[in-house]
């Protein structure tokens, strides 16, 4: 399938051909990242791959269609098993690769001698993933693309003439042979001695006398890759000028052989890699990650959950509770109410992820989502006072939001966690009433943790979500978050009643 595709040189697995690529170069951490925790789901998907530099990629979210599709069907194309073990391995070899050029050698021939064994390894693990790709049934663009570059980059007179003279060079390295004579002060070295070697009749002799395991004494020679050099290789050199010779023109010409699309490909693809096996961890335990559907402005997500709370619950051994969510028509605001340490929060990070992830072409938390793509990601929770700032917490707030609604877009998502929770409840209510009305302009989605039940009932725009308790026990959260009216008077005074405060109990108690 891949020969339908010309061989071009920069073929990417994250970017179609007309995308910007450089638009990852340098992007800082986004602000909504600790407010979602994204920082923490971006940490379990890099580790153990910082040499790639991969945050780069997570930090940029896509703008348009075309390039969500085309990274969700290279995730498709790397689900099994088979796929991703021969990238692996293709991995292995590449990091093997530059561990060897990576040293820093003084010595010519020594030098040599491993950017000889880099560049064999290099035409070797790429002739395999060569070979790999094409036993696989790629249905992805970007994995198509690849594997038709790498179809005619093994057939280049540069590739074929990098095997075929490392394997010329690796046979003659193979018949190096040559004596040393080590004397006080002098290292003489020669052609092989003629002396017969007597190492196999000597254990043969000895062997009868052999008692249990001897103990060892060989010594132990240090571990850094630099030689202490005293001439032994140029002298052994001299003796095969031909071999040698060969070596120093392999190298001058194969100086820079890595080709930069195999390069780029090899830390791509672990943009991928990392995050299938986040999301490995978390399908194990029983929980649903999809692809979404991308729609013009439809939002409908089943059983989504918050990824970094699922990732270190999945580590203790703690079920998650998955919730659903969904808009209808000019529904935009959805205002989430309900007892503390209900899951409020946990539920906005949960939708703040799925917009975000999403945007990047990954799979999201949920059996089945679908999600306007949004061009950014906008947060606004609650953070600790500061000494040093001398502003008041709600003029602090004011502030903030004010940035966030002029940086807004009609594609944007705004997740906003207890605003306005510092001042009294009239002006609570006044406050976020005329941003809700901004945001009806504006014609985003948003989701708005809050205390003020008012806001549920704003207008046609906004949805109310409760978080549930038990019903025989108030006290007692569910963490399921349902469409219905907000009831948190009605919550305070189930607890009240529970308790013996109601009014009519502490009237009775007054009175007698």
């Amino acid at each position: 399938m891949a020969d339908q595709f010309v061989p071009d040189r920069g073929a990417s697995v994250l970017f179609p051909p007309a995308a910007d690529r450089d638009a990852t170069d340098g992007v800082p951490e986004p602000d909504c990242f600790s407010d979602l925790n994204l920082d923490q789901v971006v940490a379990a998907v890099t580790k153990g791959r910082g040499e790639y530099g991969l945050t780069d990629f997570f930090y940029a979210p896509v703008a348009d269609v075309e390039t969500v599709v085309y990274r969700q069907d290279v995730f498709r194309d790397l689900e099994p098993k088979a796929a991703r073990s021969a990238i692996a391995a293709f991995a292995a070899g590449m990091r093997s690769v530059r561990g060897l050029l990576g040293q820093q050698l003084h010595y010519r021939y020594q030098r040599e001698t491993w950017l000889f064994e880099a560049a064999e390894g290099y035409a070797r693990c790429v002739a395999d993933l060569r070979a790999a790709l094409a036993a696989l049934d790629l249905r992805s663009e970007g994995l198509r693309r690849f594997s038709g570059f790498m179809a005619g980059h093994v057939e280049t007179d540069d590739f074929r003439s990098l095997g075929a003279e490392a394997a010329r060079i690796r046979e003659g390295l193979r018949d190096v042979a040559f004596s040393l004579h080590i004397r006080p002060g002098r290292v003489t070295v020669g052609p092989p001695d003629p002396a017969p070697d007597y190492t196999a009749e000597i254990e043969a002799a000895f062997e009868r006398f052999r008692r249990g395991v001897a103990r060892d004494y060989l010594a132990t020679f240090t571990t850094e890759p630099d030689l202490n050099y005293i001439g032994i290789l140029d002298r052994i050199a001299r003796l095969y000028p031909d071999t040698f010779g060969a070596l120093d023109a392999f190298c001058e010409r194969h100086a820079d052989f890595v080709d930069p699309t195999i390069a780029a490909f090899d830390r791509e693809v672990q943009f991928y890699l990392g995050y299938l096996e986040f999301a490995d961890r978390l399908r194990a335990d029983g929980l649903a990650l999809c692809y979404p559907e991308l729609s013009d402005g439809r939002e409908e997500v089943r059983d989504t959950f918050d990824v970094a709370l699922a990732w270190r619950r999945v580590a203790q051994g703690v079920p998650v509770v998955p919730n659903d969510v969904h808009l209808d028509g000019p529904e935009r605001v959805i205002v989430v109410t309900g007892p503390n340490q209900g899951g409020k929060t946990t539920f906005a990070r949960a939708f703040g992820q799925i917009h975000y992830l999403a945007s990047l072409g990954c799979p999201v938390a949920g059996s089945s989502a679908m999600l306007p793509l949004a061009d950014r990601v906008l947060t606004h929770f609650g953070r600790e006072e500061r000494l040093a700032d001398q502003r008041s917490r709600l003029e602090e707030e004011l502030l903030r939001m004010r940035a966030l609604l002029d940086q807004a877009t009609p594609r944007s998502v705004l997740v906003l966690n207890e605003v306005f929770s510092s001042t009294t409840l009239v002006d609570a209510v006044f406050l976020s009433t005329e941003v809700i009305r901004r945001i009806e302009g504006l014609d985003l989605v948003c989701l708005w943790v809050t205390f003020v039940d008012e806001l549920a009932s704003v207008g046609e725009a906004t949805v109310s979500m409760v978080g549930n308790v038990l019903p025989d026990d108030p006290t007692v959260r569910t963490f399921k978050i349902t469409r219905r009216p907000a009831e948190g008077r009605a919550y305070a005074a189930a607890i009240a009643a529970k308790y013996g405060v109601s009014y009519e109990r502490l009237k009775e108690r007054l009175t007698a």
